[in-house]
């Protein structure tokens, strides 16, 4: 089966409709699949449940298709970077289902691994855990939380080969390897594109067997900085050079 697609466009045809589920990996806006997302807006599919860490931020990453109104619910850890999200939410517009960022991350493993629920501490006595049922285990509640499963999962990676398989580099590893596996059709872009076999096989976080689709990422792809918290360079601060004798 033909995985690699010229574009994201051609690579999400026939996997779009209006009112489902789409998972969206990165952390912030680094290892966003900006591209697939950017295909999403223009699809003009709409009422979407986006499941992500966060809603990226205006105009990028999901920011894109809360501008154009086609997400009806956002099932997140984090949103406070969008002013959009915000207008939207406060203005009864959007739904919204916050999660404890861990609790976020497992309940998309989880989901991944065909389990359809679990238990965990972290939520018990706060608004997290209303209408959610609770257990005691060795005297202690804990709060049970069902698995996420999507439609469509769009996820970014560093390298790819034609067969599907991921290599992802540092903070883009964060939700990209889990929601891979846990959704019926996963699309991925990739940065580097090659033959198979030319990865090592001890880098390889997402077995080629859960990704359907493929596009390699174009060259001068831009990677966004959320917020630059560098300084400015104070050459004092090094210390006197230390000459060779």
């Amino acid at each position: 089966m033909r995985k690699v697609h010229k574009d994201a466009r051609d690579a999400l045809a026939g996997l779009l409709k209006d009112g489902m589920t789409i998972m969206a990996g990165g952390f912030g806006i680094c290892g966003i699949p900006n591209l697939l997302i950017e295909a999403i807006r223009e699809s003009g599919v709409k009422d979407l449940t986006c499941i992500s860490n966060n809603a990226g931020i205006d105009g990028v990453g999901l920011g894109m298709l809360l501008e154009t109104r086609q997400i009806r619910r956002m099932i997140s850890s984090y949103v406070g970077e969008n002013a959009t999200f915000a207008k939207q939410y406060l203005a009864g517009e959007l739904e919204i289902e916050f999660n404890p960022q861990g609790t976020l991350a497992e309940r998309i493993r989880s989901g991944g691994a065909g389990i359809p629920a679990f238990y965990t501490k972290t939520g018990v006595g706060t608004a997290v855990a209303e209408g959610k049922p609770t257990a005691e285990f060795d005297g202690e509640t804990y709060l049970m939380e069902r698995t996420l499963f999507a439609d469509l999962a769009v996820v970014h990676a560093y390298t790819g080969d034609h067969e599907g398989n991921l290599s992802y580099r540092k903070t883009a590893r964060n939700f990209n390897p889990i929601m891979a596996t846990a959704a019926k059709v996963t699309v991925a872009q990739v940065e580097h594109l090659v033959r198979p076999g030319e990865i090592d096989p001890d880098h390889i976080q997402t077995p080629g067997i859960f990704v359907k689709r493929i596009i390699a990422c174009p060259p001068g792809y831009e990677k966004r900085i959320e917020n630059r918290t560098v300084r400015k360079h104070d050459p004092s601060a090094a210390g006197p050079a230390i000459r060779p004798i």
